[in-house]
């Protein structure tokens, strides 16, 4: 099956090597012409959590133009962009699975409207850092979920053929569920390093920066209870202390003078929140913090 794979950031370039390992046909779909033409000089290069270097020669193109109908489109472009991508999905065929891997709830309903009879959602539990055009860095090892929305369970047999130690695959029954709990874990980390303009371990390291997380915890376990056994607090100190050298996403944003995912993440949350009759101030200050930092204050 041809694999393709739309946006070479992060996310795209990990799942693109990972896959690219058992599979001679994985193409990226890349927007700037000079990252085409770097990927074709050098290969997708990743670096391990070991170390070692893995080069894979993946096919690269700019659009999604002759798209044969064994083909599997994996969508790895960040929520803000997918209003593009949209209308593209439209004119492929509708027997052509998708799989999604944007972080946040608001994509779920936009997504099924498309006509394609498989639609699925990932949750990407793993690290990545984009090194340059070419090298995609693996920062901490976890699993990529999938829940399959709408279709069969058949074509993402290719995951699991993929499957390593490395790279690892679970099936949830419920996107909802599963993008909702990513967004919590995101809720935890993302708006405060953002702010800060800190790595996730300085969340856990820092006295007051640990006093703020627990906070944020609190609040948010006050409003979604049945949430509290699956993530403890002792769990989101693990993930701080697992990904302690990480950028969070929003922060690497930020840090480009990119628009955020906060509305998708951090908005979609308070929304649901709201929807219980629960205010969430912490959380919404940080949600207003972020959205004034995008619009140009100076913090």
């Amino acid at each position: 099956m041809d694999i393709h794979i739309i946006g070479a950031g992060s996310v795209g370039m990990l799942v693109a090597s990972f896959l690219a390992e058992f599979n001679d046909n994985v193409r990226l779909i890349v927007r700037r012409e000079s990252q085409a033409n770097q990927l074709l000089q050098h290969g997708l290069v990743r670096k391990n959590l070991d170390g070692t270097l893995l080069k894979s020669n993946v096919q690269v193109a700019m659009d999604l133009k002759g798209l044969p109908k064994h083909s599997f489109v994996i969508i790895a472009v960040k929520y803000g962009e997918l209003n593009d991508v949209y209308p593209i999905l439209r004119t492929i065929h509708e027997d052509i699975p998708l799989l999604f891997l944007q972080n946040g709830l608001a994509h779920l309903e936009e997504a099924i409207q498309l006509p394609q009879k498989t639609i699925a959602f990932g949750s990407c539990q793993f690290g990545a850092e984009r090194e340059n055009d070419y090298t995609i860095v693996h920062r901490g090892q976890g699993v990529l979920k999938i829940a399959i929305e709408r279709g069969v369970k058949t074509p993402f047999h290719l995951f699991l053929q993929s499957t390593n130690k490395q790279f690892q695959v679970t099936f949830e029954k419920s996107a909802e569920n599963m993008l909702f709990e990513k967004a919590l874990l995101n809720c935890f980390i993302n708006p405060l390093t953002a702010i800060l303009r800190v790595k996730n371990g300085m969340l856990i390291e820092n006295p007051h920066t640990h006093t703020m997380l627990k906070n944020l915890y609190n609040e948010l376990m006050s409003a979604f209870p049945e949430k509290k056994d699956q993530f403890p607090f002792e769990e989101v100190e693990k993930l701080c202390r697992k990904t302690a050298n990480n950028t969070s996403s929003m922060l690497g944003d930020i840090l480009q003078n990119r628009q955020t995912e906060i509305e998708t993440i951090v908005g979609a949350v308070i929304k649901k929140a709201a929807k219980r009759g629960e205010n969430l101030p912490i959380l919404n200050t940080l949600y207003h913090l972020i959205l004034a930092i995008e619009s140009g204050v100076k913090m």
